[in-house]
């Protein structure tokens, strides 16, 4: 963090996270330490590189203002991954309820014995994707013995995490088969059942059949009877 008079800055460097053909920001936060109404201006040496928001701007007595830097999309890398940019940070007492709109050019010359403070601010690039650490006892000098005994370690839990692997599906099996031969008995039962239902049924059926048969055969021979006396009766009378 830089600090001075009027202003804190933090970060004191800007950085950005590199990657070919992407843009890339990172932001900073000033912090007025008076209790008068401070103006700022940020500068660079690459304006065509960078686009800052806001670059001027008031900062009211004893409260904080954020400023975001965005930088180009970038088709190479620098060598070493070194960045000659710079940053430049004015900040000047300003007049009570000044706002951004009051800021002129001449707010920040150093004329007539007026204060400006100024923050020389570095540019750094970090990659965008760190590689991953580098776990310990891989690094060289590592003595084949330990290598040897976590080698084999390493294949006890193998195995031990294969062994368990094939237990589970065991006791699953033995659970499916017993499940599948308790709905195969059931469906057994359930044919036999139909099977017994559908013989009561025929059985039923074929005792109907016989009462409608016997039936018809009794009220015939009734009627044949009455046709008798009805023809002996006509027969006696004439």
């Amino acid at each position: 963090m830089s600090t001075g008079d009027l202003v804190n800055i933090q970060p004191s460097e800007l950085k950005f996270p590199f990657e070919l053909k992407k843009q890339s920001s990172c932001s900073m936060q000033l912090t007025n330490k008076t209790d008068k109404f401070v103006a700022f201006k940020v500068k660079t040496t690459n304006p065509k590189k960078y686009c800052v928001r806001p670059n001027t701007g008031i900062i009211l007595p004893r409260t904080s203002c954020a400023v975001t830097v965005t930088m180009q999309a970038q088709k190479e890398a620098p060598p070493d991954f070194q960045c000659k940019d710079k940053f430049l940070l004015l900040s000047v007492v300003a007049p009570d309820g000044a706002t951004a709109k009051d800021i002129g050019p001449d707010m920040f010359t150093k004329e007539d014995g007026k204060a400006v403070e100024e923050f020389k601010l570095r540019v750094v690039y970090i990659p965008a994707n760190p590689p991953s650490p580098v776990p310990e006892g891989s690094e060289e000098g590592s003595s084949p013995r330990a290598f040897s005994q976590e080698n084999g370690n390493h294949h006890n839990s193998s195995f031990d995490d294969v062994s368990k692997s094939l237990e589970v599906p065991k006791e699953k099996s033995s659970e499916a088969w017993s499940m599948i031969s308790k709905l195969t008995e059931e469906k057994t039962s359930a044919m036999q059942q139909n099977q017994k239902l559908r013989q009561e049924l025929e059985f039923v059926r074929k005792e109907i059949s016989k009462s409608r048969v016997g039936g018809f055969s009794t009220v015939f021979v009734l009627l044949i009877g009455l046709l008798g006396i009805l023809v002996g009766y006509l027969v006696k009378t004439t």
